[in-house]
């Protein structure tokens, strides 16, 4: 489960940013503004990073606070999955993504698989949503809501992108070094259940 001090520093910056985006009097502008700085200290006495970076990526946004989306793709092949070497960390992951305005999840989905593993693919179902929250991702400043989404192959090679080094396959007892950030070793098992169960239901959170 997240940190109360994370979960409380997420609440602050909602409300901070949400009241900024409708405040109409100065004084409730102001007491927002200051809302928001609350959240920034939180971050900065409990995260290490800078009071200036965590403003940029965390209480920079505008308008109402709502989670992000991201969306990852489940692809299979002889009964190993599909991963990615995200140069960032050096680490694996599902291919995929922030959700891009304009593009629905399905196609969301096939363009990240397409730009990082080379594969041309097509959208079968949704597995799951889950809420990074309730799940062991190393601590981070936004709500984020991950997709996961079943795809088949149709076409194309394997091939490394602008964001990813290597693409394999890799069977359920043997997985690689996991990019925690993006997804867990619990959440791939999961995603093994449903090769053995395709009529598995959809996870929800």
């Amino acid at each position: 489960m997240e940190q109360k001090w994370l979960s409380w520093a997420k609440e602050i910056q909602a409300i901070a940013q949400t009241g900024l985006a409708y405040a109409k009097d100065v004084y409730d502008v102001e007491r927002y503004q200051a809302l928001r700085e609350l959240s920034v200290d939180i971050l900065a006495q409990y995260s290490f990073e800078s009071k200036e970076k965590i403003r940029l990526a965390f209480a920079g946004e505008e308008g109402y606070c709502t989670p992000k989306v991201d969306i990852r793709g489940v692809v299979f092949r002889e009964d190993k999955i599909l991963l990615v070497r995200e140069k960032l960390d050096g680490k694996w992951a599902l291919p995929g993504g922030w959700a891009d305005i304009g593009f629905s999840p399905s196609e969301v989905v096939v363009k990240e698989i397409a730009e990082e593993a080379g594969f041309q693919t097509e959208a079968v179902r949704l597995l799951a949503v889950l809420d990074k929250k309730f799940h062991e991702h190393p601590p981070e400043p936004y709500h984020i809501y991950k997709l996961f989404i079943l795809c088949r192959i149709t076409g194309g090679e394997a091939s490394g992108g602008v964001e990813t080094s290597e693409v394999a396959f890799f069977g359920a007892d043997e997985l690689p070094e996991l990019s925690e950030e993006r997804n867990t070793e619990t959440q791939l098992q999961t995603m093994f259940e449903y090769l053995q169960n395709p009529d598995k239901a959809v996870i929800l959170d």
